[in-house]
């Protein structure tokens, strides 16, 4: 039976990997796999990256991208067996609907991957529907500095500075973000109760 899923984390946990890892297990079995990204997110060309190296092309979503039509004309010219989507907190609200009309009505699994918050700590409104409709929810663990688990994101400027304020999507990489746990996030973020 097809599900929706959401593996969520913060940056550097291996969502990308994740995602190749299942792209490589259906191809290798003669399967058919369609691999999205968000068009917003250039710095890898177009193509999925992984830290470790490895690569796939990759179709683009933007916000008015019609999941749902793309995916339902490829499936009409060729069976589809699976949707992998890396950079899930792009999505908006629509194309998360989209997606579970894809996985209920086309009998498709749909392995969604991304950031469950953004930099203050709020939901991305991808994520925050993901989190309200798909059928199975599994995060992917990183450690903050300190060896617990990260569960947040800190953005840095050029001298190293947490920044608090600015647009919730900048695209960026270790030189921008940093995983924390909540404390050192709370700390970080110089939040009532923690001192730094």
């Amino acid at each position: 039976m097809a599900k929706l899923y959401f593996y969520y984390s913060t940056m550097n946990a291996g969502k990308s990997t994740s995602l190749l890892q299942s792209s490589h297990n259906y191809r290798e079995r003669g399967m058919r796999v369609l691999v999205y990204t968000a068009k917003l997110d250039q710095r890898g060309g177009g193509k999925v990256h992984s830290r470790i190296g490895l690569t796939s092309e990759a179709l683009h979503f933007e916000p008015e991208t019609d999941l749902l039509a793309q995916i339902s004309a490829e499936h009409a010219r060729r069976p589809v067996n699976c949707v992998l989507l890396d950079e899930a907190q792009f999505l908006t609200a629509a194309q998360v609907e989209e997606l579970a009309v894809v996985v209920d009505r086309l009998s498709i699994p749909v392995l969604c991957y991304g950031l469950r918050t953004d930099f203050r700590a709020d939901l991305f409104p991808g994520s925050a529907r993901l989190l309200a409709l798909a059928d199975e929810l599994s995060e992917l663990k990183t450690i903050c500095h300190c060896g617990r688990k990260a569960t947040m994101n800190v953005r840095v400027g050029a001298e190293g500075k947490v920044e608090r304020d600015g647009a919730q999507v900048e695209i960026g990489g270790n030189e921008r973000y940093l995983s924390l746990c909540r404390r050192h996030f709370f700390e970080a973020t110089g939040r009532r109760g923690y001192s730094q």
